[in-house]
């Protein structure tokens, strides 16, 4: 099968390496769509993704992944024959692939997913997230579920609730999710900032209450008008460290502010003279496998429902052949929302 590696600098290319093995808890599937993640993807390009050392490269990339079950374990009873699956992976084996690492290889042809049932107390956490799709969602489209999912696991592990106030900073993808699924929750006043234009009528029809070029406003003037007494929440939903820093002054007592995503750095001067007395500041950097899965439905939900369009989250596809295109369309910001990489 073919892979999109990265290696130590940075550089992609496409490989010619062996299909993975699977055991009897686990069945392998032929990839249908990966998303391409301007977070998760960029920062392994990078080499700027918490925890992933220079002596790791070279990476199979890929983690929004959706696949068809071709093959089963022995065991497996939650899969069968033409199933459609989130989250399939590509683990390392340097039997197979010798030092080819993974960071989580769903950019390949064919990849893994775990039965939960079958693997018992033994089965990975990404089991728990490894769900099959119904057959009326598009299994093309289906790769923006990981991201849809991912962000309301973290809206409820954030503790942000109907009624609270919320400053959100980035109307990227991921900030208009947040958005979109904040508004359909009951979560008002949103308050949207970023620093493209055509972005404020985007977050203002996805929910948020107010938007705002944050560099052309002050900030801290335009919350305190709507929230005298502060926000409940401030979002980060571009990883700015920066912005932890700034916004103690946009902040209520007893408020958070919350981070989502790994930055590209780890470490920072904190400054909370400005902040009030009672704060709290956490960083959402890695999603629960299993809270993921247990969003799954809710976001299913949504779509037949007709509350959300996957479609308005994606702006772009891409067959296999020309992933490298599509990387480089990335890095030149020509992809204004989701990318997705098509099988054939």
């Amino acid at each position: 099968m073919k892979t999109l590696v990265v290696n130590e600098t940075g550089a992609l290319e496409v490989r010619e390496i062996p299909k993975p093995k699977y055991n009897e808890n686990q069945a392998l599937v032929k990839t249908i769509s990966c998303g391409i993640c301007n977070g998760t993807d960029t920062k392994l390009i990078h080499q700027t993704f918490k925890g992933v050392g220079m002596d790791q490269y070279p990476l199979m990339l890929g983690h929004e992944g959706v696949g068809e079950v071709v093959e089963i374990g022995g065991n497996v009873t939650s899969y069968k024959i033409g199933d459609k699956v989130l989250l399939p992976f590509v683990d390392p084996d340097p039997e197979l692939y010798g030092d080819l690492g993974s960071a989580w290889g769903a950019y390949s042809e064919y990849a893994v997913v775990n039965d939960a049932a079958a693997g018992g107390k033994d089965a990975p956490e990404c089991a728990f997230a490894q769900t099959v799709l119904p057959e009326d969602i598009d299994a093309v489209d289906a790769a923006m579920i990981v991201t849809l999912r991912e962000v309301l696991s973290s809206i409820k592990r954030f503790g942000i609730k109907e009624n609270n106030s919320v400053a959100v900073f980035g109307c990227g993808p991921v900030g208009l999710t947040f958005i979109k699924f904040m508004s359909i929750l009951g979560v008002h006043p949103i308050i949207a900032f970023d620093v493209v234009p055509e972005k404020m009528q985007e977050a203002l029809s996805r929910g948020a209450d107010y938007a705002f070029m944050s560099t052309e406003c002050d900030v801290k003037k335009e919350i305190r008008t709507i929230c005298p007494d502060g926000v409940d929440f401030v979002l980060d939903a571009v990883g700015m460290l920066p912005l932890i820093n700034q916004s103690m002054e946009y902040v209520r007592d007893g408020g958070k502010m919350c981070c989502y995503g790994i930055s590209p750095k780890t470490s920072m001067e904190l400054d909370w003279s400005k902040a009030p007395y009672n704060w709290q500041l956490q960083f959402q950097q890695f999603p629960s496998k299993i809270e993921e899965g247990e969003a799954t439905q809710q976001v299913i939900s949504w779509i037949r429902a007709g509350i959300i369009d996957l479609k308005d989250y994606i702006s772009d596809y891409f067959e296999f052949d020309h992933v490298l295109e599509a990387f480089d369309l990335l890095a030149e910001r020509k992809i204004s929302k989701k990318g997705i990489v098509v099988y054939k």
